[in-house]
């Protein structure tokens, strides 16, 4: 009986921060070029919307909504609306050194699933600002409104 209670407990214990961690409204991910020799293991292929070829990234994000803090939205000329987006520290220390690492590649920006823009990283971006000219809808940013405060308004 004891086994069986202290198992219960262990059980409680781990399943509680699982009920605690805040809920996301919003996916943001930024993905980094990679290795057309890459395995599947490591990289996937996506197209282009600039070029219109297939291109290789990485699995793994290298920035995600955790490390976002802040964000401004405009509407855009094309009717979609764009966004800067205020990163925390970690984020910005990973914008750093990626735009460092990987000068002449890309970065390739998806929001809620869909590919959004890819950026050319043509200079070192130490700013911890990431820049979204278009392509998100009216609902996406209510979403973010959710997740996020805009840039200038105080930490909730």
């Amino acid at each position: 009986m004891k086994t069986l209670g202290a198992f219960a407990f262990f059980c409680a214990l781990f399943a509680l921060p699982t009920g605690i961690a805040k809920q996301r409204h919003c996916m943001f991910r930024v993905h980094a070029q990679a290795n057309q020799q890459d395995t599947a293991v490591f990289a996937t292929s996506v197209r282009a919307q600039v070029s219109g070829k297939d291109v290789a990234i990485e699995k793994l994000p290298r920035i995600s909504e955790q490390d976002v803090l802040a964000f401004y939205p405009y509407a855009a000329a094309n009717g979609t609306y764009g966004a800067l987006f205020q990163l925390d520290e970690h984020g910005r220390i990973a914008l750093d050194a990626l735009s460092i690492e990987r000068r002449g590649s890309f970065l390739f920006v998806f929001i809620n699933g869909r590919p959004i823009t890819e950026l050319e990283i043509d200079k070192r971006v130490s700013d911890g600002k990431i820049y979204v000219p278009s392509g998100l809808t009216g609902t996406d940013i209510e979403l973010m409104k959710k997740d996020w405060r805009l840039i200038g308004q105080r930490k909730r």
